[in-house]
């Protein structure tokens, strides 16, 4: 029997980016829960693998990625840029993912149809004091056995920064040696991690066809009506965002520097970003970018933008504050404020984590929901618009990544506004005088 088709045909499938590929899995899935109906619903064990292959990468791979993000945060390189670039990002991150929050309570995607199976396993809704007090784990190996996602978030970030301390002040060569091999080793499992995700995500087109397919055959047309507000809410969330965060800091922070020639400044990196969904992947251009357009010195956007390539997650944030009130309303659920203070304090806290990983909207999601206490079976449904979702996150992220690097530069004199795009963009009196000597 010749096998060269069969060669041909599985190299062609996987020469197809896995993005489309999981699309394509809902589509079918679609076109099967509504043509075949009530038989369908067979399928759902198949979606329930792939939902559990997710959810058992969940600790590990907080605790790995969180670990390798901390490296980068070695006390050496917190100065007066460090501070001001990760301050910026975290107050960015918390914004954006109020933002989507108000968004979603305001426009509740995805409310007054409850089509996914399952109930929620939420019990009451934790008061704000216990959110808060409950970050802190009284014992971390318990909380990881336990999957107490806030705990171990909390913990891993205390402990690697840590280590990053140790690694940097002592004089004990093997405590120096033992921190440098620790850092390998988080390196080479998540890299290992990655490469199940990938396994898992090749899965995925599967586990999204027969979640679809199980779920449209019982609801109907209804899921594809509440799909589509999700990624209406997230997009004007996200525009939002862009329009009044990032271009209102850029006008008041930058001294009246016009926030058009910022968008023109970084428009390379934000095609590329949408085109390509991946921050790591747009760094070259978005460093270029830097450099060129916006004329930020290399001792700034040279730690900023690896930086907010792995912990600036804003256009994320918005994206599973949005999810997270989706998933609730379609499964019949109000979140509380202390539930929705957990929403925004995940988010923040594990977008560290979240840079380089395939799928890493829907592990992110599965993180969310899991310390939500509500089903995941939404997250094989909401796997079906990921591609959009991500393109228009990754574009934000970019964005932001650039924003907070120019605000940096600004604040630490290493920003020249003679070149580059901001050469007569000011409506200040010295712009005229400084492009007229330039």
């Amino acid at each position: 029997m010749n096998s060269a088709p069969v060669r041909r045909a599985a190299s062609a499938y996987r020469s197809v980016p896995i993005v489309y590929r999981i699309a394509a899995g809902f589509v079918l899935g679609a076109i099967v829960g509504l043509v075949v109906g009530e038989p369908a619903t067979r399928l759902q064990p198949l979606g329930d693998l792939f939902l559990s292959l997710l959810n058992m990468l969940v600790v590990p791979l907080v605790v790995f990625t969180l670990l390798a993000g901390m490296e980068r945060l070695s006390p050496a390189r917190l100065g007066r840029v460090g501070g001001t670039v990760v301050g910026l990002y975290v107050v960015t991150t918390a914004i954006a993912a109020t933002i989507g929050l108000a968004v979603a309570n305001l426009l509740q995607p995805g409310a007054g149809q409850e089509f996914v199976p399952g109930e929620a396993e939420s019990a009451s809704a934790p008061s704000i004091a216990e959110v808060v007090l409950g970050i802190v784990p009284d014992n971390p190996i318990g909380a990881m056995a336990e999957g107490d996602l806030l705990s171990i978030i909390f913990f891993v970030v205390v402990f690697g920064l840590g280590l990053a301390w140790v690694r940097d002040r002592t004089d004990d060569e093997r405590v120096r040696a033992g921190s440098e091999t620790f850092f390998e080793f988080v390196d080479a499992g998540t890299e290992a991690l990655f490469a199940i995700v990938w396994g898992v995500m090749e899965y995925g087109v599967l586990g999204v066809f027969a979640l679809t397919a199980a779920s449209l055959a019982t609801n109907g047309i209804a899921g594809i009506v509440s799909l589509a507000s999700l990624v209406g809410v997230v997009a004007l969330g996200i525009a939002i965002h862009i329009g009044v965060t990032y271009l209102g800091l850029i006008t008041a922070g930058l001294l009246g520097q016009s926030p058009i020639a910022f968008l023109s400044g970084a428009k390379d990196a934000m095609v590329t970003a949408f085109s390509i969904r991946s921050s790591s992947g747009t760094l070259p251009v978005t460093i270029a970018d830097a450099r060129d357009n916006l004329a930020v010195d290399e001792s700034v956007y040279g730690f900023s933008l690896p930086l907010g390539a792995t912990i600036n997650m804003d256009g994320a944030a918005i994206r599973q504050a949005v999810t997270a009130v989706f998933a609730a309303n379609v499964v019949g659920v109000s979140l509380g404020i202390g539930e929705q203070v957990t929403v925004l304090a995940t988010v923040v806290l594990v977008s560290i984590g979240t840079a380089g990983v395939p799928g890493a909207g829907l592990i992110m999601l599965t993180i969310i929901l899991n310390a939500l206490g509500l089903p995941l079976t939404v997250v094989g449904f909401v796997a079906a618009v990921d591609p959009i979702l991500g393109r228009i996150a990754t574009t934000n992220n970019v964005t932001g990544d650039l924003a907070v690097t120019a605000l940096a530069a600004k604040y630490n004199d290493a920003i020249d506004f003679s070149k580059g795009v901001w050469v007569g963009s000011r409506s200040s009196p010295d712009a005229a005088a400084s492009s007229a000597n330039d």
